[in-house]
C-alpha cells in the first residue's frame, strides 16, 4: 500500500511562498467534482488565511518524487439534528454526547465538517490513493483533534447523488437531513445537499 502523508496548506504556503503554492495547486483535477477542484485552486489558501477552514494535501511517493494525490479540507461546524429522521442506534449516540434542545426538538451539537474531499486526476495521479483510504485519513484527523478538544462526531455534506450518498454510507456517515443549495454553489448538481453524521469511536 502507497504510504501517505499530509501536509497541512499553511505549511506549504510558509515553505515555498504563497504565489508558489497557488501555481502547486492549479495542477490539481478533478473532472468528476468541479467544486473540489475550484475550491482548491481558487479559494483554500484565502480560506484558511481568514481561519475559515484548513486543507491538507495527502502526498504519495511516485517514481521518488512526492505526488499531491488529493486533499480534504476541515471546518468546525455548529449544527443541529432532528430526531424525527434519525435511526435508534445514531440517536442513542447523540443523546449521549450531546445537548438535546426540547423546544425544537433537535440535538445540538459541534463538529468538524468534512467540507471537501476529493482525489487529483492530474496525470493519472488518482489511481494511487482509493477515496476510502482518503476519507480514512481525514476522519483520523478528526480523531487526533477530537483527542484534543473532544467530540463524537464527524459532519458532510455531499450532492444528492445515489453513488455518492452509498460511499459515505459505507464509510459509516448516516442520512439525517438535507438543505437547499446556496445561490453562491453554482458549481453543484441538483437543488440540495444531503447532509450526514458519523459517530467517532475513541
Amino acid at each position: 500500500m502507497t504510504e501517505i502523508k499530509l501536509v497541512n496548506l499553511n505549511t506549504l504556503v510558509e515553505e515555498i511562498g504563497e504565489e508558489s503554492a497557488k501555481q502547486y495547486l492549479s495542477l490539481y483535477s478533478c473532472p468528476i467534482n468541479p467544486d473540489v477542484e475550484s475550491f482548491l485552486r481558487f479559494k483554500a489558501i484565502e480560506f484558511a488565511k481568514q481561519g475559515l477552514s484548513q486543507t491538507h494535501i495527502a502526498m504519495a511517493t511516485f517514481k521518488k518524487s512526492p505526488i499531491m494525490v488529493g486533499y480534504f479540507t476541515l471546518a468546525n461546524k455548529y449544527i443541529t439534528v432532528s430526531s424525527k429522521r434519525l435511526n435508534s442506534d445514531l440517536k442513542r449516540r447523540l443523546s449521549k454526547f450531546t445537548i438535546y434542545d426540547n423546544k425544537i426538538k433537535s440535538y445540538c451539537l459541534s463538529a468538524p465538517l468534512i467540507a471537501q474531499l476529493g482525489k487529483n486526476y492530474t496525470d493519472g495521479y488518482n489511481k494511487l490513493i482509493d477515496g476510502n483510504v482518503l476519507l480514512e485519513i481525514a476522519c483520523e484527523k478528526i480523531k487526533g483533534i477530537q483527542f484534543d478538544l473532544g467530540g463524537r462526531f464527524a459532519y458532510l455534506e455531499c450532492e444528492e447523488k445515489q453513488k455518492l450518498i452509498e460511499f459515505y454510507r459505507e464509510n459509516g456517515f448516516y442520512e439525517f437531513d438535507s438543505r437547499r443549495l446556496d445561490r453562491d454553489e453554482t458549481d453543484l448538481e441538483g437543488t440540495r445537499l444531503i447532509q450526514m453524521l458519523k459517530y467517532m469511536k475513541a
